[in-house]
C-alpha cells in the first residue's frame, strides 16, 4: 500500500506517518526499488496502534519510551503497566478538573440572574471606580 492508502485507513495524516517513522514510533516501511514507501498490515497495525495511543493523550516522548520498552521484550511489561498507569491518573485528575469546571459553570447558569447580574455589575462599579 502506498502512504495516501494507508493514511485514509488509519486516519492519519501522510505527514504525521512519516514522522513517526522517523522517530521510531513505527519500524522502518519496507520500499520500493525506486525509494517509495510500501506499507503492508503489519505497518498499518502499527500506525494504529501509535494513533490509539496518542488518542489517548500519551506524549510522543512516552509513546517512544513505550516502544523501546517494547521491543527489548516481556521483561519491560511492568514497566510498560506503569506508563499506562501514570497515563490513565493524568487524565482522572484532568477529568477532576473539567468535572468542577462543568459543575461551576452550571451552577453559575442556573442561578445567573441571582448571582452572575449582581457579580458582573460589581465588577463594572469597581472599574469605573478606577
Amino acid at each position: 500500500m502506498n502512504i495516501k492508502k494507508v493514511s485514509e485507513l488509519s486516519g492519519v495524516s501522510a505527514d504525521t506517518i512519516r514522522y513517526y517513522e522517523r522517530i521510531g514510533l513505527i519500524p522502518p516501511v519496507k520500499r520500493t526499488p525506486n525509494g517509495i514507501r510500501d506499507f503492508d498490515e503489519e505497518d498499518l497495525r502499527w500506525i494504529v496502534f501509535s494513533r490509539q495511543m496518542r488518542s489517548a493523550g500519551l506524549s510522543i516522548e512516552s509513546m517512544v519510551n513505550y516502544i523501546n520498552l517494547f521491543q527489548v521484550g516481556d521483561e519491560t511489561v511492568p514497566v510498560r503497566k506503569e506508563i499506562i498507569a501514570a497515563q490513565i491518573k493524568m487524565l482522572k485528575e484532568k477529568a477532576s478538573e473539567l468535572n468542577t469546571a462543568i459543575d461551576r459553570l452550571e451552577f453559575k447558569l442556573a442561578n445567573y440572574d441571582e448571582h452572575m447580574i449582581p457579580a458582573e455589575n460589581s465588577l463594572r462599579a469597581f472599574n469605573l471606580n478606577k
